[in-house]
Parts: structure tokens; sequence; C-alpha cells
């Protein structure tokens, strides 16, 4: 299950990029515009900040800004810097001791192939694909 702070993460992502005019945009804006506690969002942007997905300035005029273009953002990137890992098992986490049962583990391929379908998909998807004006019925955040 994707958290709050990952799904966030994206709504503010998304924020940024429907709002970007080369200007930074302050915190509370985003919040404010997106429903999400101020308190919250000043978790989510320093991973963000660390992370390079985006710049920040302090002062007048200061705020965040995206630093490249949505386009240049996978769903699958921002979820795994928020989220750690979206291995659907602990023995498949990138940290993971060797599992004792995996030569006999019937489920194994199975979930190798979940994880991998599931990278695949976020990584198909950028920030600008969920920054479009319409509309879409298959994405819920």
């Amino acid at each position: 299950m994707i958290s709050t702070r990952g799904r966030y993460a994206l709504r503010v992502m998304i924020d940024l990029a429907e709002h970007q005019n080369g200007a930074y945009i302050p915190m509370k804006d985003i919040a404010d515009r997106q429903g999400i506690s101020l308190k919250y969002v000043e978790k989510i942007m320093p991973i963000l900040v660390t992370h390079k997905m985006v710049d920040s300035s302090h002062g007048k005029g200061g705020g965040y800004r995206l630093t490249k273009e949505p386009d240049q953002y996978r769903v699958g990137d921002i979820l795994r810097l928020t989220e750690g890992s979206l291995a659907p098992v602990a023995c498949l986490e990138c940290d993971a001791e060797p599992c004792e049962r995996a030569a006999e583990c019937r489920t194994l391929p199975m979930w190798q192939k979940y994880f991998e379908l599931t990278n695949q998909f976020f990584d198909s998807v950028t920030i600008a694909d969920l920054a479009k004006n319409e509309k879409p019925n298959n994405y819920v955040i």
C-alpha cells in the first residue's frame, strides 16, 4: 500500500508542475491548493530537496520549484524516495538477507514478477502525464 507521504509527494510535484513559471512557489500555496496541512508538506519537501527533485529558496519570494521538466520525473522514482521500496515482500527489499527458503519457495517467482510489473508501471508514468489538464479515469491519488 502506498502511504499518505507517497501520495502527497505526488500531489506536491503535480502542483509544482501545474504552476511552474520560473518563480518559486510558496509552500503555503501548495498546501492550500492541495488541501494538505502545512506541517505535512514541511515533512515532504526536505526529502524532495535532498534528492534534487525540487529547488528551494528562503526569504521573500522564496519557495519551491521543479529542477527539471515535468516529463523527466517518473512516479516510480518519487514513490521509491518517499516509500523506501515498492517491494511486496521483505525478501525482495534491497538490503534483504538471503532467504534460506528461496530455492524451494513456490511463491517467490510470483512476487518477483509482481514487483517487476509494479516498478515498470510506476516508471512509465511521469509527473507531466498526471499534470495534464484532462482528468484521466485511471489515475486516482
